[in-house]
């Protein structure tokens, strides 16, 4: 018998109009010291498979049939059972952190209270152990960062917590969701390593729940493929990321961005499994002729002169100032030209965010210049000549679920920005904008009139790009865009951003930390370390001669896995 056995697993979701099956005759197995891979796109019962071993489905959904035993012992709808070993003998790395922190604690008492909980540890030694785990998982200086909350980490170092907390009582299975979703790629490097080591190590078994296919490629012994709740493939990894037999395994596979080569597009294949060829965006000569092209005259159309930011934390109570101050950006310095794509690289804390709060005037710098077509951005005297930028520097989110109003329709969520900077205009001008917009997205004009949740992560982003175009920008700013997408929803969204780039002539600063995204969405790029630019060069030539050791380190602990014909 394997460590873990799963079979014939169904799992459905009762609604007043339908019943969802959210999975369906699920069988799989894992042996101890073996790492397995589940992947498919958002929706296909990744997540719910996982959440079933340990008992975690929400309502309505339920196990309706099926075995999950762990050790021989039974867990399927024995939450008795489930309650004893969740968190002791299973470990589960979720994937947002934001959600998994408790944000009125500090990250030790979260530590702690998880660590006493299974193991009978006194405070002091608990605390000790707390600030190990933090520095094994790659947080700098944790006596000290032990003792803050978790809105004061980024996003990627969230997730850190959220890894050491998994692991703190010595699990013999973890399941990671997402693990490295929002971690950049030295880190990622750091934690894959560190579960590797663990499986090696403890004679773990680890299941991770991925839309990376280069984690899975570098990562994984075995990889099962899902689609609508049902295994359509599985097997070993080298097997199926070299010979996959299903549509949907082979759609995956070539819908990763390449690491070794520039491509027009993202390759994409139908439900029929026929390549994908046309434009993914198909704007009318109406749209046009409404909107108008810019020409691209390459001039300078963002200055951001050596600017430095400086965070004051806890300034107000802090006794010795010094210590309380956190330099984000220190004298950092580029420029971005009309009708390029430029990209920011760099690892969680090296300021590529606080960048771009800064361009959209979110946050101020603490001294240095931005300029946008030679005006200051930031110099109180402008703030009337300011104002006219408003709606031509627009940012997309990294999360387009949080970033839309929940209360609103699509129609009214769209509409918003136009009424806001267009006080004169009419409603029926405003719906055709709308539609307009709708259309350029890939997006039916029935989905106008539903609400946010109703929308696939994929379908959601699609809508925060027409939201950002509604005002007619000249710079787009695209944080983290595609990070918590699969990657097929990924090349989608890309292609996408690709087509309004070329047809509407539109300048973008691409933040990301996945390389092969930069490589094929950039054509100059900046890397970033600790708020200092490192190096800044044409895209391809920092991919194929990099001059900073820190670019050399980059590259080299890149997943690599590359696209199918």
């Amino acid at each position: 018998m394997s460590f873990l056995d799963i079979k014939d697993l169904d799992i459905e979701y009762q609604t007043r109009k339908e019943t969802i099956e959210a999975g369906k005759n699920v069988s799989f197995s894992l042996e101890r010291g073996e790492i397995i891979g589940i992947v498919g796109e958002s929706g296909s019962g990744k997540s719910t498979v996982a959440n079933a071993i340990i008992n975690l489905i929400d309502k309505p959904g339920k196990i309706t049939s099926g075995s999950i035993k762990l050790d021989g012992i039974e867990f399927c709808n024995n939450e008795n059972i489930v309650q004893k070993v969740r968190g002791k003998k299973i470990g589960f790395i979720f994937q947002d952190p934001q959600t998994s922190l408790n944000p009125l604690f500090k990250i030790k008492d979260q530590l702690i209270e998880t660590i006493q909980t299974h193991l009978k540890l006194n405070h002091n030694d608990a605390e000790k152990k707390s600030i190990d785990l933090l520095r094994e998982v790659g947080i700098e200086n944790p006596e000290k960062r032990i003792n803050e909350y978790p809105h004061q980490f980024s996003g990627g170092m969230r997730q850190r917590v959220v890894i050491a907390l998994a692991i703190s009582c010595e699990p013999d299975l973890i399941i990671a969701d997402e693990p490295t979703t929002a971690l950049d790629v030295s880190i990622q490097f750091k934690i894959l390593k560190l579960l590797k080591q663990l499986t090696i190590e403890r004679n773990l078994g680890v299941i991770i729940i991925t839309h990376d296919m280069g984690v899975i490629a570098e990562t994984t012994d075995r990889v099962v493929v899902m689609r609508l709740g049902k295994i359509v493939e599985q097997g070993k990894t080298i097997e199926i990321l070299s010979n996959p037999k299903s549509i949907e395994c082979k759609s995956l596979v070539m819908s990763v961005p390449p690491t070794n080569k520039k491509i027009d597009r993202f390759k994409l294949l139908s439900p029929e499994g026929k390549k994908i060829t046309n434009s993914s965006v198909n704007l009318t000569n109406n749209i046009i002729k409404n909107w108008g092209v810019r020409d691209i005259n390459n001039k300078k159309l963002l200055d951001f002169i050596n600017v430095t930011k400086t965070f004051d934390d806890n300034a107000i109570i802090s006794i010795n100032k010094s210590e309380s101050k956190i330099k984000a950006l220190d004298r950092v310095s580029f420029q971005i030209f009309e009708g390029e794509s430029f990209g920011l690289v760099g690892e969680s804390g090296s300021g590529k965010s606080t960048i771009a709060k800064i361009v959209s005037s979110l946050i101020s710098p603490t001294s240095g210049e931005v300029y946008f077509e030679n005006v200051s951005l930031h110099d109180p005297k402008n703030k009337l000549i300011k104002n006219k930028f408003r709606g031509q520097i627009q940012m997309i989110f990294q999360d387009p679920y949080s970033s839309l109003n929940p209360r609103f329709k699509v129609k009214n969520i769209i509409a918003e920005p136009i009424k806001f900077l267009q006080k004169n205009i009419g409603s029926d001008l405003i719906n055709k904008n709308v539609n307009d917009l709708i259309d350029i997205v890939g997006m039916s004009r029935q989905s106008l009139e539903r609400y946010p949740h109703e929308f696939s992560g994929g379908q959601r982003q699609r809508i925060s790009i027409a939201r950002a175009l509604a005002t007619r920008p000249r710079l787009l700013i695209c944080d983290e865009p595609t990070s918590a997408l699969d990657v097929s929803i990924q090349a989608q969204v890309l292609n996408l951003l690709k087509d309004l780039q070329d047809q509407l002539n539109l300048t973008i600063l691409f933040i990301s930390h996945d390389l092969p995204v930069i490589r094929q969405m950039c054509d100059r790029t900046t890397v970033l370390k600790n708020g200092v630019v490192c190096e800044t060069a044409e895209t391809e030539k920092l991919f194929n001669s990099p001059k900073h050791p820190y670019t050399k380190e980059l590259l080299n602990l890149m997943p690599k896995i590359e696209s199918i014909e």
